[in-house]
């Protein structure tokens, strides 16, 4: 049958594209339903459009210090429009992509609306028309968007959400950024660069409240240094807006006294929501949990041959993630019993500048769990690399158990520490020791350098601090 399938997938991001492309190399018959662009909100409103406009602000203040590297340049201005064009070109490039790697492995694009009709059956709406598709396995992979505060209602004019935040037409003279985890703060950077006052407002104590608490206070200095103004301990009260500007009434969460503010746009950064309404989930019995699927180690519902992956289910909500879920799901579909994720081993970027990456525990959490630490710091201003490319900025923390060597979390800020973080994650998935990196040899001059030299501050054999 042509509308007959072993695996459907509903969504086309990272998780499910890449679920996708995984169960076609294992010899299923696969079809994938989209309703908008494929590569989903990472590849087009996400992850890769804010890399590209990130990129823009770097070069922009790149040219703004190029005294520094020996340079004069003269009558440098920005031209927001092709910095927007260029984002979205990009996007475009990696959906068209995502498309031939779709083709390439035979797997059948279907486009519309998915709704659960039974434990096997998907209708799918397009255009008014309705066709049905019958599958042995499912995969729900819908994603997320922005989530709506109630006291903080978007209307995409002046209060905007993230996907508005990557298409304005001009450059706001002032803007609010209401939510200070990665979106947050990777816009705050963006429009400060740009020219934009812009004021971070966060609800928790700390700026990228996940992260390790040495990590959050050196992100809020740098962000200060820039001239952004960070409130953190603050609760955003309401929003009056009008044509010309909104009105922020906020407070200190220990506080009584309210404050206002002014700015041109408000950018609600308060996190996401799951995409799991109207989709069926009711219909068929699929068991939700504070808002999110329910599933297992292995991503399948309380329905045998349905499963989830990625933001619609619990953990962080992060491309990588979602991947690492989908080609796990598909491989335990395929009864190849593949080694449930540690999700303690997942890393986590924000890409602002200076960048933000970690992965595993921070020195509160080791603490909490009963460990006996050792940490190691090493500072970029010790760098030969990082001073010759004048970014000195940020600094390395490592986390060790004492007892037994384990290495439990890593955390560094700094320029291009996106990069860097892979290889704790490599080295905590092969129970690497701290002596073994020490005496693993790394090249010089680099930024990986930080790494081997912070595990040795560890161990009271730093050499360059």
């Amino acid at each position: 049958m042509t509308n007959q399938f072993d695996l459907i997938v509903i969504g086309s991001g990272p998780g499910g594209y890449v679920a996708a492309i995984r169960a076609s190399q294992l010899g299923m018959k696969v079809a994938v339903i989209e309703k908008e662009s494929l590569g989903g909100v990472c590849l087009n409103w996400g992850c890769i459009p804010t890399k590209a406009l990130l990129k823009s602000a770097q070069v922009w203040n790149y040219i703004n210090k190029a005294e520094d590297y020996g340079f004069n340049v003269n009558k440098s201005k920005i031209d927001f429009d092709k910095v927007i064009k260029r984002s979205r070109n990009v996007a475009n490039d990696m959906s068209k992509g995502v498309n031939f790697l779709l083709n390439k492995n035979k797997i059948t694009i279907i486009k519309g609306f998915a709704k659960l009709e039974a434990n096997n059956i998907i209708s799918v709406e397009e255009h008014n028309k309705k066709t049905e598709y019958n599958a042995k396995h499912i995969i729900i992979a819908t994603g997320a968007r922005s989530r709506e505060l109630p006291n903080l209602k978007i209307d995409n004019e002046k209060i905007i959400g993230y996907r508005k935040a990557m298409v304005l037409k001009t450059i706001p003279k002032s803007m609010v950024i209401v939510g200070a985890g990665a979106i947050g703060c990777e816009f705050a950077y963006f429009y400060n660069s740009m020219g934009t006052k812009v004021t971070l407002i966060e609800y928790m104590e700390n700026i990228v409240p996940l992260e390790d608490q040495d990590i959050s206070n050196q992100l809020k200095r740098s962000f200060t240094k820039l001239g952004i103004d960070v409130l953190t301990n603050t609760e955003v009260l309401k929003v009056e807006a009008n044509k010309k500007e909104c009105k922020i009434f906020y407070k200190e969460k220990d506080s009584k006294n309210e404050k206002t503010l002014k700015a041109e746009i408000v950018l609600s950064a308060a996190g996401i929501t799951p995409n799991i309404e109207n989709i069926g989930l009711e219909k068929i019995g699929i068991e939700i949990e504070k808002g999110k699927i329910k599933v297992d180690e292995y991503y399948k519902t309380n329905i045998n041959n349905i499963y989830a992956i990625g933001d619609v289910i619990n953990g962080p909500a992060l491309a990588h993630v979602a991947s690492s879920e989908g080609i796990l799901c598909v491989e335990a579909i395929s009864n190849l019993n593949p080694e449930p994720l540690n999700y303690n081993n997942m890393p986590n970027c924000t890409y602002c500048d200076p960048e933000v990456a970690s992965v595993g525990h921070n020195e509160k959490s080791a603490k909490e769990a009963g460990y006996d630490i050792l940490i190691g710091k090493f500072p970029f201003s010790a760098s030969g690399k990082a001073n010759a490319a004048g970014t000195k900025e940020g600094f390395i923390k490592v986390i060790f158990d004492s007892k037994y060597g384990e290495w439990l979390g890593a955390h560094m800020i700094g320029s291009n520490v996106t990069e860097l973080i892979a290889e704790i994650v490599v080295a905590r998935k092969l129970e690497t020791t701290g002596h073994e990196i020490i005496k693993a040899t790394h090249p010089h001059p680099t930024l990986s350098e930080s790494v081997m030299e912070a595990v040795a501050n560890a161990y009271n054999e730093c050499i360059h601090l």
